[in-house]
């Protein structure tokens, strides 16, 4: 048997590959599939399933490709419904791999699908378990995703994950290796450690809401501080319910290189948006006027998420040079399937051919210190997330969160002059993108963000406040 963690940084989402005697299955697979195909091949195994461990909402899972490409199976937990070809298992229902046995598990409550796989080795003994957004490692997951108005809240969906901790996971055997969804950096959760692998001994040792003492008080600790889920979320679930178009012809889309004529041209003519991956030091030198930055060597595929309403955007890039592919996998990891092109040669090329170019004023933090002593009312913007905000800010500092931007531009006024700050500097380059082309002329990135501010010693802070506290003010606000 073997059973590797496939595991994606930019997503903080774990995949999975097990193996046993020449047949093989993957749990919660990512988009594009090559990968995978190029593992099967390898190893000469026969994939006979593809485990879905819920209607995943912050990526757009490969099940479907993966079954068409194998001809595996796909298996969802008892309730799901789907418009593509599915086996719904029953609880307790199980599968056999090779020597190895996948036993289903239905735990509602992050979703009312939601399902773990417990996986029995050739002896039969409960070996390790596969808990997508059910239990992760430190916390579970967020209830309010899949809640339906009046007929299904928040609290009846961590009633229910209380329910299915206790009775299908917490009774496991302490020595049972656990293997969630994801890790620190995603949104399914609020309390993820960095650690992607644990076991159920240790859980219900160090896990806050598995050590939570009655139902109402796990209740309130899963429900307390939740931040609101990004706008992507609901579209991806949707996808990976209904299905989607398979990933070759996302990219042949994707992969047009466009000369800075043809680039120009297709701006002008249609409704694109033009998205540029670069590093944030190289957009602010120089950029193509109305473009909006989320770099590449970000958490790029979230802030795509958080920022772009339309999943159905028309998108060109302005890429480094042989990452043009990686860009188009990674909007589709999020849905975002209407890339038409990317400017070849890159910023570069445009700026060679002689077209306009704009670029952003960037400051150092003791330059906006030398600023704030000569005018103490300047328009300082904080665009961190609230509980960092609530943590510690500087004083005069508004919080503007760039999560939901968009919805709080018109609390601006684009004839002032703001100064961005973020916690190192990337998220303020975004915001600053944004605002630019959204006609906002005065904008000012302060370069190293909350930590170069804090490290220089000139500005007034609040007290800092502790993680549950943040979490609290947070929601408040």
């Amino acid at each position: 048997m073997k059973i590797e963690q496939i595991y994606t940084g930019c997503l903080a989402q774990g995949a999975y590959y097990i193996q046993s005697d020449g047949e093989a299955a993957f749990i919660d697979p990512l988009r594009e599939i090559s990968p995978y195909l190029d593992r099967i091949k390898k190893d000469g195994v026969k994939v006979k399933y593809v485990f879905e461990t819920h209607f995943h909402a912050d990526f757009v899972s490969g099940h479907v490709d993966l079954a068409k490409k194998t001809g595996a199976k796909i298996v969802y937990g008892p309730t799901a419904e789907t418009k593509f070809e599915t086996h719904v298992a029953k609880d307790g229902e199980e599968f056999r791999v090779g020597k190895i046995t996948f036993k289903v598990l239905h735990t509602p409550g992050h979703t009312p699908e939601s399902t773990c796989y417990l996986l029995k080795n050739e002896d039969g003994k409960d070996c390790a378990v596969f808990t997508g957004d059910t239990l992760f490692i430190g916390d579970v997951g967020r209830p309010d995703l899949a809640q339906k108005g009046a007929d299904l809240t928040e609290r009846d969906l961590a009633g229910w994950l209380y329910d299915s901790l206790h009775s299908k996971i917490i009774p496991l055997a302490d020595d049972v290796v656990v293997y969630p969804a994801h890790g620190a950096g995603s949104a399914c959760g609020k309390n993820m450690s960095k650690e992607t692998v644990s076991t159920i001994g240790e859980q219900k040792a160090t896990n806050y809401a598995l050590k939570a003492a009655t139902r109402d008080q796990f209740i309130y600790e899963v429900t307390d501080g939740l931040a609101k889920p990004p706008q992507y979320f609901a579209k991806n679930a949707m996808l990976n319910k209904m299905g989607y178009e398979n990933i070759e012809s996302v990219m042949e889309r994707g992969a047009q290189a466009l000369s800075p004529a043809a680039f120009e041209t297709v701006v002008e003519e249609e409704d694109v948006l033009m998205l540029d991956v670069r590093d944030k030091t190289d957009f602010v030198k120089g950029f193509i006027p109305n473009s909006i930055f989320i770099g590449l060597d970000g958490t790029f595929a979230p802030w795509v998420g958080a920022l772009i309403p339309d999943l159905q955007q028309k998108i060109v890039l302005i890429a480094p040079a042989g990452r043009e592919e990686e860009t188009v996998i990674r909007l589709a990891r999020v849905g975002y399937d209407n890339c038409i092109g990317y400017l070849k040669g890159g910023f570069n090329a445009w700026k060679s051919a002689g077209y306009e170019t704009d670029d952003i004023e960037s400051i150092t933090a003791d330059d906006l210190a030398d600023v704030l002593k000569k005018n103490p009312n300047i328009n300082l913007l904080d665009s961190r997330r609230p509980t960092e905000y609530a943590a510690e800010h500087v004083e005069s500092a508004e919080s503007v969160p760039l999560d939901f931007i968009n919805d709080n531009m018109n609390d601006l006024d684009r004839r002032r002059k703001y100064y961005i700050h973020c916690a190192t500097g990337f998220r303020s380059v975004i915001m600053a993108s944004i605002l630019k082309s959204r006609g906002f002329e005065h904008v000012t990135d302060i370069a190293g963000g909350f930590a170069a501010m804090k490290n220089s010693e000139r500005f007034q802070m609040t007290d800092q406040v502790c993680a549950t506290k943040t979490r609290r003010a947070a929601a408040a606000a």
